[in-house]
């Protein structure tokens, strides 16, 4: 009955059985048709459960008989076959704003549902309101980013932004003349001072060099009072702008980077307006100081009594506000914002290869999302002609919300950059993970000898940086794309690579600068010491006597040992004139005064054979003793050789015959040692006779 059952189940594979082989044929058919009901109302998921029983089953009777029931263990299903999935719960992204100051960042991270974190913990992204060091860049680890480039400050500096656009005017004249004539002081002074002689009717207008919010700025006709040492920016004054109601104004533009090698740029279709408070006129000596109408930086304008708070109508307006009013004057919006987004593009341009450079110098390892982004805030003058012009580009722009026309415009801007960065690109679990497992296999060599397993082909996966860029095609909001569009920026890339150090007029006259600044230092010092000296002049007789009296106390000077080495030089001397005065004298011939000016000491030949002594320089003999008798004297003088040889003394180095020589230090500071020990034994002495006369007394 067994056999035959056993049989059955062998050969009805679509029917599972869930019973021990002891069990009647009956039981086995009705399970067997209530499992088939219970299959076909089942789901998908049930089918694969039921499937791996009956698998499970068949191998079980597969096996002998003597094989117990007890003996089974339950097959493993797995739950994903029986309940649906349930969706990842996304991990809680943090954010560290140490070094951040303003509150309308606190305020979206946390809408976001950031959690703000210190330095020291495992931060997702750093908001600082400061440049980024290289140090900062290189402990990076792969899920982290930052909200600067290294490097950007090549175009936000107002000295590094006029080298970078004065190189790029040199290679691309055409191109890049959408900013003043600029010159970065004290290394173009001459050339900027030529200029204004040239053209007196010029104004200019002078920057610090990394000033902001207006600091240090002023107006000038002339350069005469500017110091050739400051280092300051020195632009020809746009003196013709375009106006609005009479006032003068700038254009914030808000600009977001979200990677430099693919370069994207986006611009925000909504900035602010900032307005001049005092109406404009063409600046002449007695307006040049008046900052309310020539400057527009909000934080000078705002200490203004005609400050006015209007977004409509006031002092700081919406960029969408001044769109309505240039299109009303009939402005070609589209051409106008065109232009605009050029002199964006060719900025960043200029700084892009020292950008891409320092960006893959630090972040070797960021393979998963981009390490940096950054906002910027590009101030753009309009003139008369309506033609864009650059001012500054600001590395850290304020997100100040002190009105509410701040909070609509600057809020909105940082929730499409939150948006558009897409925080829940990176898992930062899943890359501690992978990171703790490469540095395990790279400790053990796990991977060294491992085998191959052939896989099965798979559709390629979307890399990170497809998906990222996808996504800010999909999430741009309210910015626009800027870059890339189309190839009409390529040759701007095709920057020479030489033009990034040299070829500028600062890097030529910078030589120029610190040698003129050498030769007034050495001129003024000669001053100094001609003041310092007696203003007559000195006779001939003066100078012979101070000549002798070098003389002869360097002759009073020189010691022991060089004095026998000056007697034989003296005896050489006579020798040599007597055998001289032996000889017998030629015929005198008339000789000239020119030929006896012209006859000059000759130096002896130079001896080329090694084996060979030099002939000796009777003058330069006389000199190197004189000098050698000198050094001996101040050696002597400041007690050098004794304090050496009351060391060596103590450390036990003396040689017998260093002490024969120089014994004589040694005893001299015995000597000067002695007189205070005496006493104390002449006092002990005394003391002791005292004593024993009161002994003597006593017994008496």
């Amino acid at each position: 009955m067994e056999l035959e059952w056993h049989k059955t189940a062998l050969n009805d594979e679509d029917q599972p059985t869930h019973y021990g082989p002891k069990h009647s044929h009956s039981t086995k058919q009705r399970s067997s048709e209530s499992m088939t009901e219970q299959l076909s109302k089942e789901d998908t998921a049930e089918d694969t459960a039921s499937m791996l029983l009956l698998n499970y089953d068949n191998k079980l009777y597969d096996e002998d008989d003597t094989s117990q029931p007890t003996s089974r263990t339950a097959p493993i299903i797995p739950i994903e076959a029986t309940r649906k999935k349930k969706k990842r719960k996304r991990s809680q992204i943090s954010i560290c704003l140490t070094n951040c100051r303003y509150e309308s960042i606190r305020k979206v991270a946390s809408a976001f549902g950031m959690r703000e974190v210190s330095e020291e913990e495992a931060w997702n992204f750093y908001w600082t309101d400061m440049s980024v060091s290289v140090e900062r860049a290189k402990e990076m680890k792969r899920f982290q980013r930052i909200n600067h480039f290294p490097g950007m400050l090549e175009i936000c500096r107002k000295d590094l932004l006029a080298r970078n656009l004065n190189r790029m005017q040199k290679i691309y004249p055409k191109e890049y003349n959408f900013f003043p004539k600029t010159w970065c002081l004290p290394a173009d002074f001459s050339e900027a001072f030529n200029y204004s002689k040239a053209r007196k009717n010029k104004t200019f207008i002078i920057k610090p060099e990394c000033g902001s919010q207006g600091r240090g700025i002023y107006l000038t006709k002339s350069l005469k009072d500017i110091k050739p040492t400051d280092k300051l920016i020195c632009q020809v004054y746009l003196a013709k702008p375009y106006l609005v109601d009479g006032y003068k104004f700038d254009i914030r533009v808000y600009t977001l980077i979200t990677s430099c090698d693919p370069l994207r740029i986006f611009v925000y279709n909504e900035g602010l307006v900032r307005f001049a408070t005092s109406r404009y006129a063409d600046p002449n000596a007695n307006n040049t100081t008046n900052v309310f109408m020539h400057l527009t930086n909000y934080a000078l304008n705002k200490h203004s009594r005609t400050y006015v708070y209007d977004s409509e109508a006031g002092s700081k307006r919406k960029i969408s506000t001044l769109n309505k009013i240039l299109l009303s004057q009939g402005v070609d919006l589209d051409r106008l914002w065109h232009a605009i987004d050029q002199v964006i593009v060719k900025t960043i341009i200029s700084a892009w290869p020292i950008l891409k450079h320092s960006y893959h110098a630090c972040f070797p390892s960021h393979d998963m999302v981009h390490a940096c982004f950054e906002i910027l805030g590009f101030d753009i003058l309009l003139d008369h002609k309506l033609h864009p012009y650059i001012l500054e580009v600001n590395h850290s722009p304020s997100f100040h919300t002190d009105t509410q026309l701040d909070r609509e415009v600057k809020e909105g801007l940082l929730t499409d950059t939150f948006t558009m960065l897409n925080i829940w690109q990176c898992d930062k679990k899943r890359v501690l993970e992978e990171d703790r497992k490469r540095i395990r296999e790279r400790l053990l060599q796990t991977n060294k000898f491992a085998e191959y397993t052939p896989t099965e082909e798979k559709e390629p996966e979307k890399s990170p940086w497809q998906t990222q860029i996808q996504w800010e095609e999909t999430h741009l909001g309210n910015y626009r794309r800027v870059y890339p569009v189309g190839e009409q920026y390529a040759s701007l890339f095709q920057q020479p690579s030489g033009s990034l150090y040299t070829g500028t007029a600062s890097s030529r006259a910078r030589g120029d600068c610190t040698r003129l600044q050498r030769e007034e230092f050495q001129q003024t010092k000669a001053k100094a010491e001609a003041l310092k000296k007696p203003s007559q002049p000195k006779s001939k007789e003066a100078d012979k006597k101070e000549k002798d009296g070098e003389e002869a106390t360097i002759a009073s000077v020189t010691s022991e040992q060089t004095r026998p080495r000056a007697r034989e030089l003296k005896r050489k001397e006579k020798d040599d004139k007597n055998k001289l005065s032996t000889k017998p004298s030629l015929v005198q011939q008339p000789v000239s005064q020119t030929e006896v000016k012209e006859k000059k000491p000759t130096k002896p030949p130079y001896v080329l054979c090694s084996y060979e002594p030099d002939p000796i320089v009777e003058k330069e003999e006389r000199e190197r003793v004189n000098q050698l008798a000198q050094r001996d004297f101040l050696i002597r003088s400041y007690g050098m050789l004794e304090q050496i040889y009351l060391i060596m003394k103590k450390m036990g180095t003396l040689r017998p015959e260093d002490e024969r020589k120089y014994g004589v230090y040694g005893r001299l500071s015995v000597v000067s040692n002695s007189p205070p020990k005496l006493k104390i034994k002449d006092k002990e002495k005394t003391h002791k006779t005292s004593n024993h006369r009161q002994h003597l007394d006593d017994i008496q």
